[in-house]
């Protein structure tokens, strides 16, 4: 099959079935899956990021899945440099790049590429961590909306790594990032792209994405979080902080108990889903798949 874009993009909320898709999209062009998802490209965080299983990554390959250990620093731009080198090769090779996955941010700075960030300054960032153990993330979110309010408004209030990021940026550039965004604009994409978004009507992805979670629990998926944790890894790294992972770490350490600990995880994979739906809605370059969309044809 032969089109004029450079790569595919299948994008969508939590539960909408992108990896099914997405296999089954590469099998039809002969592509290779290259994944766009902050959580999978973590090692030994398999059931609650919902990882491609050993089948799946058999029947067509994968990249940017399993990359870096639980401890590991991992941001947009680290992916956009190690996925851009991957899609550049699969070109060479001429072998379709089929992204997948829902972190927007993600597939956007592989598209378009990111604003000149400064470097994190290793001084600020001890003392902003010093803050943030001290005073918790709720603090400093609340100081981000009083610096940068659209960002605040983006990020959620549990998201450490990406509030601290944000504080960073505006302490050292004296603009808030959501201002270095609006410059940077990420209106010239380095590739041709194809975007396909999966949808589907909200009270069924909803039941979706609670039945996935309940999956994800008789998978195992306490005992994975507490196999981390024997592991030394910390409760307050950012991928410790994600979704599943900090609901079974507040059950484990007495915070919730177990039904709290599962409506919750249910409530926030929602309230996630809604975001993602937001953050893609956003952008006209997507093709909407499904009930509500046109149906998709090459």
């Amino acid at each position: 099959m032969i089109f004029d874009h450079d790569m595919l993009v299948v994008c969508g909320p939590t539960g909408v079935g992108k990896t099914a898709f997405g296999i089954d999209l590469a099998r039809r062009v002969g592509g290779r899956i290259v994944g766009a998802d902050s959580m999978q490209i973590y090692r030994g965080m398999d059931i609650g990021t919902a990882k491609p299983t050993a089948e799946e990554q058999a029947a067509v390959v994968h990249y940017m899945v399993d990359i870096v250990d639980p401890d590991q620093p991992f941001d947009a731009a680290a992916y956009a440099r190690r996925a851009d080198d991957v899609v550049r090769q699969l070109k060479a090779e001429g072998i379709v790049p089929v992204v997948v996955g829902g972190t927007g941010l993600y597939i956007r700075a592989l598209v378009y590429g990111l604003f000149d960030a400064p470097p994190a300054d290793s001084a600020l960032r001890r003392r902003l961590q010093a803050q943030l153990d001290q005073e918790g993330a709720a603090a400093l979110h609340a100081r981000l909306a009083a610096l940068d309010p659209a960002a605040a408004e983006r990020i959620h209030p549990n998201d450490a790594y990406r509030i601290v990021r944000a504080l960073e940026v505006v302490t050292e550039t004296g603009h808030p990032i959501s201002e270095h965004h609006r410059r940077h604009g990420f209106r010239r994409p380095r590739y041709r792209v194809l975007t396909i978004g999966l949808e589907l009507p909200r009270e069924q992805l909803y039941a979706r994405i609670d039945r996935r979670v309940d999956a994800m629990l008789a998978e195992g998926l306490l005992d994975e979080v507490r196999g981390l944790l024997a592991r030394g890894y910390d409760p307050r790294l950012k991928s410790m902080q994600s979704l599943g992972y900090r609901h079974m770490v507040d059950y484990i350490q007495g915070r919730l108990d177990w039904e709290e600990a599962v409506r919750s995880l249910k409530r926030d994979h929602r309230r996630y889903a809604k975001r993602q739906i937001t953050w893609f809605r956003a952008d006209p370059e997507v093709r909407w798949v499904g009930p509500i969309g046109p149906s998709f044809k090459f």
